[in-house]
């Protein structure tokens, strides 16, 4: 499949994360990465299995986040859900995301959103240098973040700068628990399915 606009290949940002529950901050930095970069599309992925927070906390289950997710982007023009890693057994490695889309659409530019702390973790992620040899880096400034880009040889890094605001999943998941409201931290659809599940109770 080819962009509308003259044969172009369509390029599209992944934004990949716990999504444990999805918040403003989320939908910010994908509308904000879309803007800048000039996407057609930001997907947000939630993980499958989410390896590295494997012990450190009860995760809620994946077809659950995904439903979070999906009402958190209902109506964000060029935002979206891919249900890849929940639909993919195993843990969710995202060179397996990458080279699952680009054979589903070869020619597809595909643009990895990940934050400032993030990046200079990807040298430990599963197969990093042939995930880096496929995909662009969008590294998105986030609140508290002063280590900057990372050099990694033969990535292709580019810096986005987004609005700093103080939202965190863990927050929220506190803030459930403690009976405090979460409205306008994260989509009204969002709040809605947390109250109606009884999730994070």
């Amino acid at each position: 499949m080819t962009s509308v606009t003259g044969g172009a290949p369509r390029r599209v940002g992944l934004f990949g994360g716990t999504f444990d529950p999805p918040h403003i901050a989320h939908l910010v930095v994908a509308v904000d990465v879309r803007h800048r970069l000039g996407l057609d599309e930001v997907l947000l992925v939630p993980n499958g299995d989410p390896w590295q927070k494997r012990g450190t906390r009860p995760i809620t289950p994946a077809r659950t986040r995904l439903a979070l997710v999906e009402a958190a982007v209902a109506g964000i023009p060029g935002v979206g859900v891919s249900a890849v890693e929940v639909d993919r057994p195993g843990a969710s490695y995202t060179i397996d995301t990458v080279e699952a889309m680009l054979a589903d659409e070869p020619g597809l530019d595909l643009v990895l959103v990940v934050g400032s702390d993030a990046a200079h973790g990807l040298t430990t992620w599963e197969r990093h240098g042939d995930l880096l040899a496929l995909v662009t880096v969008a590294v998105v400034d986030r609140p508290g973040a002063s280590a900057g880009i990372p050099t990694i040889e033969g990535a292709r890094l580019v810096p986005v700068e987004v609005p700093a605001l103080e939202v965190s999943s863990t927050d929220l998941r506190h803030r459930v628990a403690a009976g405090a409201p979460i409205d306008a931290l994260t989509p009204p659809a969002v709040v809605d399915l947390v109250r109606d599940r009884g999730l994070y109770r």
